[in-house]
């Protein structure tokens, strides 16, 4: 989580292009003909999971906008976090976009372009249900699973008191398998992944928040102008005309907070 302007000569190997119905008509450089590449990392319910053999969720109806506006089909690629959070997927033209729950932030920032943000979210711990870890401090003397590479790990880092013990896991499944199972006492996530999770795994629950004020983006190459505002002005449309409202219902059961 804008019509494209005028594309610059010089376009990157390996790319193609397509007009966009936007004002003007210009092009948007894909590295695909007819396809809107984007990668993702699975799973991260809501926003991007598999159902029924199908990648679907938040991410990807957002992002089939944008593929409607170019008249493209919307291409998933599932590719490890750390490609797509260093940038490295978008300039090795792996994927024109990245959509996978990303909070923005200055590190992101110097390795990707971000379109304006789509998504308020912040940092939450979970653990099994009638645990009382209302706080980080609770958990001394006991073990905390983190997804590497993400604010969360790096929020627990800056917070955690000593005697907290921070168990890295690749993906989000994992740490939450991890907490389910008792390998670790809580996991510490993006709130709107643990709150869907619990709703399925009722003997599980949201323990605490902590007011991170994040924001998601969908992230572009540096320098895709062009793609980025198009993303750019598809949200300001959806959000304008209640199709934002509409699918944030869909996969969160309310409508945003105004």
């Amino acid at each position: 989580m804008v019509l494209p302007l005028v594309l610059a000569s010089g376009l990157v190997a390996g790319c193609t292009s397509t007009k966009s119905s936007g004002s003007g008509g210009s092009g948007v450089q894909l590295v695909a003909q007819d396809k809107l590449t984007v990668c993702t990392h699975l799973p991260y319910a809501p926003f991007q999971f598999k159902k029924s053999g199908k990648i679907v969720g938040f991410d990807v109806d957002m992002l089939d906008l944008v593929a409607d506006k170019l008249k493209v089909d919307q291409k998933i690629v599932d590719t490890p976090w750390e490609g797509i959070q260093s940038g490295e997927d978008l300039n090795a033209n792996k994927c024109d976009a990245a959509a996978a729950g990303m909070t923005i932030n200055d590190v992101r920032k110097k390795n990707l372009d971000f379109s304006t943000p789509y998504f308020d979210a912040t940092q939450a711990l979970i653990a099994k249900k009638g645990a009382k870890y209302s706080s980080l401090k609770d958990l001394k003397g006991k073990k905390l699973g983190v997804q590497a590479s993400t604010t969360g790990e790096e929020y627990a880092k800056k917070k955690a008191p000593k005697g907290v013990e921070l168990v890295q896991f690749e993906d989000v499944a994992l740490l939450l398998t991890a907490v389910k199972s008792g390998q670790v006492a809580a996991g510490i996530n993006d709130n709107g992944v643990l709150y869907d999770y619990v709703k399925k795994n009722p003997d599980t629950e949201v323990t605490a928040e902590f007011d991170t004020g994040e924001q998601y983006g969908f992230g572009v190459r540096k320098g895709n102008s062009a793609l980025r505002k198009q993303i750019d002005e598809t949200l300001k449309k959806a959000k304008s005309d209640g199709t934002y409202d509409k699918i944030y219902k869909k996969w969160f059961g309310t409508a945003p907070k105004k």
